[in-house]
């Protein structure tokens, strides 16, 4: 696993996706994975194919796939 624990308590983790082009789906991923419970930061980079997310404790990877999806692109792992 990548996720990584600063010194505030706080799990960074970096996830890979495909099929984002733009700034519109870097913020449809965003918005998505913002409204998991515990995510206190969402971070996507079109350019990179990353987005980085900062939450209170590890996430389940189901439910981000789950977000993802629902913004209409595919989680295709952790960076």
């Amino acid at each position: 696993m990548t996720a990584q624990s600063d010194t505030q308590g706080s799990v960074t983790t970096v996830y890979k996706v495909s099929g984002m082009s733009c700034g519109h789906c870097e913020g449809s991923v965003s918005g998505e994975i913002s409204e998991l419970p515990g995510v206190t930061s969402v971070k996507a980079v079109a350019s990179a194919g990353e987005v980085t997310v900062v939450s209170e404790a590890p996430l389940d990877e189901f439910a981000v796939r789950a977000a993802v999806d629902e913004a209409g692109f595919e989680l295709v792992g952790q960076a």
